[in-house]
């Protein structure tokens, strides 16, 4: 029986995000506790940012008009700290002013306290001609009142939490965490601290795609239940994908994926649900499935399946493919208007003279020149090419790479971030 052609990446992942339709539950957060998150709803400023105009520097408030030219005197009348108001500022007179404080009326422009030499007297010389306007932050410059200041679909990070902070919000209203499943296939699975590394038996390795798969969902905003492993039996898989699609959104597998007689997920999902993508022309990362598992009739849940995601069980398969596509996948759940990553073009400082038929994603590392060095190894089980690495090379299929070319570099840091 002829197999069909492994699907694309640029074919599959369209057809993945278009089932992963935004979750309904929404959350009132704290803004302290939002980082990460992903807006429910728009943000609508109720004020003006700054609400007036104020001093952007420590100086003087004065009008320029009585330092058109340079070495004025004027007399000063009031200080006015940040968080005061000061009172009418008449023509041959300053203000002391900090930054930040409210600008007097009369005043119409600030003088750097550089710019000026204090004299007897309560007097000051402004020893440089004035601008009018200058050293002035106007009222609403930053942001102005009715406006949208954050948009539905935003996943929100450090600077939108200080601006939503600096309109006054509290709380913000974030979308619901997808519920997560997450459980590893494999007999030679062990779990660090259940066996001394003396004491491994043949054949046996430690799980540690649970580690990082587990850290990365967490970082992406979900509800992480941890099912531990599951034996490589058919009859189990089953039990476990039937239990965790009852109360959860989505299950996450690793392991169990490829067509060996000991890889239960697939005949397991198709007996449960359906399987809508197998096996994708990439590498590392080629045995990725994508389906729907059906929940009993009598659950509460929204709709009457749960996704389902299998990985590959080597780590740098299964490291990878989250990225490229578990990734977006739980970013649209969330309703997140921007799930797609930026691809920056580089200069290559190694050679691949191997082409291969699938799209790769090569791990490599910034260099000191500007240009992109290449880890030796790039096996899918060697888990040190993704620590040693910050980023992959994006290639194309049927691509060779010569010292010097321009390729197209992921970061991990924006991936993982």
């Amino acid at each position: 029986m002829t197999r069909p052609p492994l699907l694309s990446l640029d074919d599959a992942l369209p057809q993945l995000l278009a089932q992963a339709r935004a979750l309904t539950g929404m959350q009132s957060v704290s803004t302290f506790d939002a980082d990460g998150r992903v807006l429910a709803q728009d943000v609508v400023a109720a004020l003006q940012v700054p609400p007036q105009d104020n001093s952007s520097m420590d100086g003087y408030a004065v009008r320029a008009s009585d330092c058109a030219q340079a070495n004025a005197v004027l007399r000063v009348t009031q200080r006015i700290p940040a968080g005061t108001h000061g009172t009418q500022l008449n023509a041959g007179e300053a203000a002391r002013i900090f930054t930040g404080a409210p600008i007097p009326p009369g005043a119409d422009a600030v003088v750097m306290q550089e710019d000026c030499e204090v004299l007897e007297g309560d007097q000051i010389k402004v020893n440089k001609a004035v601008q009018e306007a200058q050293w002035i932050r106007r009222s609403g410059e930053d942001v102005t009142r009715g406006a949208k200041v954050l948009a539905k679909g935003t996943r929100l990070t450090p600077a939108e939490l200080g601006l939503a902070a600096s309109i006054g919000l509290a709380q913000l209203p974030v979308s619901a965490r997808p519920r997560v499943a997450l459980f590893s296939t494999g007999d030679e699975l062990v779990m660090p601290g259940a066996v001394a590394p003396e004491a491994m038996p043949a054949g046996a390795i430690y799980n540690s795609n649970r580690f990082f798969l587990r850290a990365m969902l967490q970082r992406l905003g979900c509800e992480v239940t941890d099912l531990g492993i599951v034996p490589d039996k058919r009859e189990a898989t089953i039990a476990a994908l039937r239990d965790a699609a009852q109360h959860h959104d989505l299950i996450l597998t690793s392991g169990g994926v490829s067509v060996g007689e000991e890889d239960h997920i697939k005949p397991a999902v198709e007996s449960l649900g359906e399987l809508n993508l197998w096996q994708l022309a990439i590498k590392p990362g080629k045995p990725f499935a994508y389906g729907k598992v059906n929940r009993d009739s009598d659950i509460e849940s929204e709709g009457n399946a749960c996704h389902f995601m299998g990985l590959p069980g080597n780590p740098v398969s299964s490291f990878v493919t989250f990225l490229l596509l578990m990734r977006p996948f739980v970013l649209a759940l969330q309703g997140a208007t921007k799930t797609d990553i930026t691809r920056t073009e580089m200069k290559a400082n190694f050679d691949w003279p191997r082409a291969d038929k699938r799209r790769e994603f090569l791990r490599v590392k910034r260099n000191a020149q500007g240009g992109l060095d290449l880890f030796p190894n790039q096996s899918s089980g060697v888990l040190t090419s993704a620590v040693w690495g910050d980023g992959v090379v994006d290639n194309p299929a049927g691509q060779t790479i010569a010292k010097g070319d321009t390729v197209r570099f992921i970061s991990f840091a924006e991936w993982l971030a």
